[in-house]
């Protein structure tokens, strides 16, 4: 157990860590305060190694891990004063680009039933590879528009075949991303404005879901690559606390 894992499990505002060591066919268990179960879809996940924490997931394209909403109240970010943090340690597979690629939130595009997520390669205003942070305080698409539109979007691609930390957080004011503990500056995008609040999904609202969420009245947005780490924080967490959490290097 290293430094970083340490502080981040023992940090007052976690709410859960997963950091992926089970076996390919078993639940990942969250550390921290809330241990709740992630369920592998679409087959067993494979485990590397060489990830920031020891082994890694490596998820292939179409796979991904559930948690159903009523298991997970936690995580139920919703109204005015949701804040929160969700930080992930990824290393992008070197494949063709198929379009946005979810890491982890309650976001269900079918049911019009959006809260938040983090993405990348979400492919709107201008975007391509960058860490975006959606967030959504209607539920469906940005009136308007086809599609939800309000997201902080970062500026920097995100090199694959390379570990980088990224991070989405929401304070009830602002959406913000960084990129291996940097914020990830852009104008008008990167902090993102947005003090309407969260969605609330109530009882059949979006499942927690990672590396894919339900869109078109089926999973998708997959993400492909490997997964080292994935906490999630009840606070808004600053650069500065980031820039430390992100300082391991594999």
């Amino acid at each position: 157990m290293n430094d970083v894992y340490r502080i981040i499990v023992n940090h007052p505002q976690l709410i859960s860590f997963w950091d992926f060591a089970e076996q390919p066919g078993q639940e990942a268990i969250a550390k921290g305060p809330f241990p709740y179960p992630l369920t592998e879809m679409a087959g067993p996940i494979e485990r590397v190694e060489n990830g920031p924490f020891g082994a890694a997931a490596q998820v292939k394209l179409g796979q991904w891990w559930n948690l159903p909403r009523h298991a997970c109240p936690e995580l139920n970010f919703h109204g005015k004063d949701a804040k929160l943090t969700v930080l992930a340690w990824l290393k992008r597979e070197n494949i063709p680009n198929r379009g946005c690629e979810a890491i982890a939130g309650m976001w269900n595009e079918t049911e019009k039933k959006r809260q938040y997520c983090m993405f990348v390669n979400l492919n709107i205003w201008d975007s391509a590879d960058q860490v975006c942070g959606h967030v959504s305080a209607v539920g469906g698409p940005t009136p308007g528009y086809k599609y939800c539109m309000t997201s902080a979007i970062g500026s920097t691609p995100i090199v694959k075949e390379e570990w980088h930390c990224v991070a989405f957080t929401y304070d009830g004011q602002y959406a913000k991303v960084y990129l291996d503990g940097v914020l990830d500056e852009r104008e008008n995008f990167n902090p993102y404005l947005y003090d309407s609040g969260l969605f609330d999904g109530g009882d059949d609202g979006a499942d927690f879901t990672v590396a894919a969420v339900h869109r078109s009245n089926e999973m998708g947005n997959f993400y492909t690559g490997a997964i080292g780490g994935l906490a999630v924080f009840k606070e808004a967490l600053g650069e500065d606390e980031l820039a430390k959490l992100c300082e391991i290097t594999v």
